[in-house]
């Protein structure tokens, strides 16, 4: 991948030298006269590095730095001449990757520039890497859903919200009907099967706001943001219909259909996330009481 850098220094020859030399060592390298046309640049082209002085009419490079450190990411090279008034510190505060002094000798500049893209490599693939490590947290391996820990955080946040700003909140809590005897009859391989096929199956059926999770075993459930009683029931009466449609084949002269006791609430204004998560359990088991493959709705009044 080409490496992109940004030349920005107010002297014509300085600039144009510097940038014939990086050229020449492999970098694709442009040019601003000053800190103002670099922004100017930086909204509209891509750059890894930044290569600029300090002292320069109008905005200086220090505060240049500042201002790509707050709004980009994009390392920076400070240049500046051995009387000037700047220090290292100062740059280095400022979030500059690099300072050199002037008159800049362009082997040398060449090697800090490796060096920082070398860094700025290691450093994205860090990010990665501890990207990756939080998603496998608050993922659940089998079904790639979420998983139960990070279903009560993002609970916890949409009550909050609720609270605040007075919109709708529903809640399912789902649970495969009859999975212990799939599981005794089959083996967990097959039954694994079951579960990664109604995780992904549930996934399909939502709105990119709401947010689905495996609470535990056979269970499921889904947050929905937004949703009214009567709107989440629609959800869940979708799962059910789109499930219908999937056949299990744990061995080859077996046929299986799976179905699902769905159990149905909205958030009530200032109550307990716990009363809220408990009345979805009682909605479920009201389903499973009531014959099973079916959404039960329990209101917020809901006796208990």
């Amino acid at each position: 991948m080409k490496q992109h850098i940004l030349i920005v220094e107010d002297d014509l020859a300085v600039r144009d030298s510097m940038a014939e030399f990086i050229t020449l060592s492999g970098f694709d390298c442009q040019v601003a006269p000053s800190a103002e046309e670099a922004i100017e640049m930086l909204k509209t082209l891509e750059f890894q590095v930044v290569i600029t002085d300090i002292t320069m009419p109008g905005m200086d490079g220090l505060e240049l730095t500042d201002i790509i450190k707050k709004d980009y990411d994009i390392d920076v090279i400070v240049m500046t001449g051995y009387s000037g008034q700047y220090s290292y510190e100062e740059a280095i505060g400022k979030g500059a990757s690099d300072f050199v002094f002037k008159p800049i000798r362009f082997q040398e500049l060449v090697l800090r520039l490796k060096r920082v893209f070398k860094e700025r490599e290691l450093r994205q693939e860090r990010n990665r890497m501890m990207a990756d490590l939080q998603q496998l947290a608050i993922t659940d391996n089998l079904t790639q859903l979420y998983n139960s820990r990070h279903f009560f955080a993002q609970l916890k946040m949409e009550v909050d919200r609720a609270n605040r700003y007075g919109y709708c909140l529903a809640l399912l809590l789902l649970d495969i009907d009859f999975f212990k005897n799939y599981n005794d009859t089959f083996g967990h391989l097959e039954g694994d099967k079951v579960l990664s096929t109604v995780g992904q199956m549930i996934n399909t059926c939502l709105r990119t706001m709401d947010t689905a999770y495996r609470y535990g075993g056979e269970e499921f459930t889904v947050i929905l943001p937004y949703t009214d009683g009567n709107e989440a029931k629609t959800v869940a009466d979708r799962i059910q219909y789109t499930l219908e449609h999937i056949t299990f084949c744990p061995s080859p002269d077996r046929s299986i259909q799976v179905t699902l006791s769905i159990g149905v609430t909205e958030y009530s204004p200032g109550e307990e996330l716990s009363s809220f998560v408990n009345r979805s359990d009682r909605a479920m088991y009201t389903s499973k009481e009531n014959g099973r493959n079916r959404v039960s709705f329990l209101p917020p009044d809901a006796s208990i």
